[in-house]
């Protein structure tokens, strides 16, 4: 990225971002609603089963100001902060803020690696709770966990049955079920969804089932 793009703005309101999409969202407690996506560069993570590679590097500098002009553009209320890993850069605080601000309904996908509980309180955050089968779960930040609450959602990608009753203990362990939505959704391509369907009310979980509605809609394509 050029230096001289970069440098032209203020480094506390300047951010790397992907793209940004108005598009259906696929997760979580908004799942099917219209919203804007502003997909923020970089992560320091990788998980095997990652559908959004592309956002790992490049990117173009953006002010936090021209951000949120754009997606108050779209005229939808509904926003989702992601990634990558949004929290990544330090500015995305500011941005979640500013877009509160502007009267719109925030959420924050985040892996839970990086701390969350300085996101503003309005922000809805869905934290990705990493399981053995992502090849990731060792970056998970306890802490996080600590300070979820009911608006919040937890969510697990499952790979297999391992993978499984490993988020069936974690959530157990970490009071999640009593605290927060905790989700369970099937990796694409890894596990049948009525496979999980049928452990979920074989122990009778409290938690919420869900299959990814824009992979439902359009697999893997990019920006959707």
């Amino acid at each position: 990225m050029a230096t001289a793009e970069r440098d032209s703005i203020p480094v506390t309101e300047r951010l790397r971002l992907t793209e940004v999409f108005h598009s259906l969202q696929g997760e979580a407690d908004s799942v099917g609603i219209p919203t804007v996506f502003v997909r923020l560069t970089g992560c320091p993570l990788r998980c095997q089963y990652c559908d959004t590679a592309y956002a790992f590097e490049g990117g173009h500098w953006h002010s936090i100001r021209s951000i949120v002009e754009r997606v108050v553009s779209f005229s939808t209320r509904y926003v989702c902060v992601t990634g990558g890993e949004p929290l990544a850069q330090p500015n995305c605080l500011s941005l979640l803020t500013r877009l509160c601000d502007a009267g719109l309904r925030v959420s924050l996908e985040t892996s839970g690696a990086i701390d969350s509980t300085e996101v503003d309180p309005r922000v809805v955050r869905v934290l990705d709770v990493k399981t053995p089968g992502s090849g990731e779960s060792a970056r998970n930040l306890l802490t996080n966990y600590a300070s979820v609450r009911a608006t919040d959602c937890v969510k697990f990608v499952v790979c297999d049955r391992a993978d499984y009753e490993w988020a069936r203990e974690f959530s157990s362990e970490h009071g999640l079920y009593e605290r927060t939505q905790v989700l369970l959704s099937p990796s694409f391509t890894q596990l049948e969804p009525k496979v999980l369907a049928g452990w979920i009310l074989e122990d009778r979980l409290n938690v919420r089932f869900q299959v990814q509605l824009h992979k439902v809609l359009w697999g893997n394509e990019a920006g959707r």
